[in-house]
């Protein structure tokens, strides 16, 4: 099934990328859409970048994080005694 590339912009760099690689032209796209492709699917989601964006917050926060607040610590935030 061939493959027509209508855009010139794109069509220049298929051929640039053809050139350089000493490849056809859809030889070239076909490396670029697998390298774009896998990429991709090396990527975190968008769950696993909430997750660790979350956990690093955590780690931030340090081990008295989330615990209730009192009143001296409530008076430790204004300096009284």
């Amino acid at each position: 099934m061939p493959l027509y590339v209508k855009n010139n912009e794109v069509n220049r760099m298929a051929e640039r990328l053809a050139m350089l690689q000493k490849v056809g032209k859809t030889e070239a796209i076909r490396r670029a859409l697998r390298h774009e492709l896998e990429r991709e699917q090396q990527m975190p989601s968008l769950v696993e970048r909430g997750l660790a964006f979350a956990r690093s917050l955590r780690a931030k926060a340090g081990p008295d994080a989330g615990r209730a607040a009192n009143k001296k610590f409530i008076d430790s935030l204004y300096g009284e005694p």
